[in-house]
Parts: C-alpha cells; sequence; structure tokens
C-alpha cells in the first residue's frame, strides 16, 4: 500500500463526522449493532448478539483503519466502516466491514458515509476495491449504485479464515460520474 494513505483519517460531510474507532465506542458501536434486523441478510446473522460483537469489535480494533460512523445531529455511533490493504493487491485499497444502524437504511446515509471514504481513496489511489459475501445481495446492490463492477471472485482471508468473496472494482473515472450525477 502506498506509505502515505492515511487509514484513520477524520472526515466530516453534512450530516456525518467519521473518526478512527477507539477503546471505549464498545457500548455505542454495539448499540448500533445490536437490532438483529441490521444482519439480516448479512452472513453472520448473529453479530447483534454482545459476545458475538465483542469479537468483531476486537478484530476491527485491531486491524487498524476503522471508523467510527457519528450522526452528526444526534451526537452517537450509528455503524463503522474501515480502510485495509486486499491481501490479493496489497498495493490498492478497499473499502469494508460496513455496517449502518437499520434505522439509517434507505436514505441518504450510506451514499454520504461512501463519498467521504471513496474522496479520501481516490485522492492516493485510482481504484478501489469491495469485497462482498455473495450471500449479501443488499451489500452487491448498495456497492452497484455507487458505479462499482463485479470484476471477480476469489477465497481471501480477510480476518482470519479463507473465505469466497465477489470482488467489486471501482474506478475514480466511474465514481466521478456517479457522484457528479448526485
Amino acid at each position: 500500500m502506498r506509505p502515505a494513505f492515511d487509514l484513520a483519517p477524520e472526515l466530516t460531510g453534512e450530516t456525518l463526522h467519521l473518526r478512527p474507532l477507539r477503546q471505549d465506542d464498545f457500548e455505542a458501536l454495539h448499540a448500533a449493532a445490536s437490532d438483529p434486523a441490521t444482519w439480516a441478510g448479512h452472513p453472520a446473522r448473529n453479530r447483534h448478539e454482545r459476545d458475538v460483537f465483542r469479537g468483531y469489535f476486537d478484530f476491527l480494533l485491531a486491524s487498524g483503519g476503522t471508523l467510527a460512523i457519528i450522526d452528526r445531529s444526534r451526537g452517537r455511533i450509528i455503524g463503522c466502516s474501515r480502510y485495509y490493504a486486499p491481501p490479493d493487491r496489497p498495493d490498492e485499497i478497499a473499502i469494508g466491514f460496513t455496517f449502518i444502524d437499520n434505522a439509517y437504511w434507505g436514505g441518504a446515509t450510506n451514499f454520504e458515509l461512501k463519498r467521504l471514504m471513496l474522496g479520501h481513496a481516490f485522492s492516493s489511489f485510482d481504484t478501489v476495491w469491495f469485497h462482498i459475501d455473495p450471500t449479501n445481495l443488499r451489500s452487491q446492490k448498495a456497492t452497484g449504485k455507487l458505479g462499482a463492477v463485479h470484476a471477480y471472485d476469489a477465497t481471501l482471508d480477510l480476518s482470519g479464515t479463507p473465505v469466497a468473496w465477489m470482488c467489486f472494482r471501482l474506478d475514480r473515472d466511474a465514481w466521478e460520474t456517479r457522484a457528479g450525477g448526485r
């Protein structure tokens, strides 16, 4: 990965503030993740359970590059997302491990989140990757709405165990075309 890229920036948009995840964010992030509906359609359907979420949180914190998503109007954490180097493309960047409290679905929150993160990523990279579980149709559709295309399938170790992923590619030009239309 390019050494000048900041994996843990502070980014502020109209309604969201992103900042590096901290150890003391556990309770607030778990509250955002505690509704089982948030994980409906996701392969980790039980991630709303405190003990299961603790392992996920510890992984995110230890891995680095994870940003807490904060609703600026309420001052509360509503989810998180992460920058990381894809294991099969170590000189490139990926965005993933994203979840948003389901109360924020269906609006502009995910687009603003991705606009902030992609703006930062495209300041250093020409391409951003997204790795999505083949069963997670909601994330596949959301990634397609950004202008990303399914490039290939691969078995990758993103979090301790090699599993199958759909690899989506978003090039700067495709993003600028998509973002310019909003």
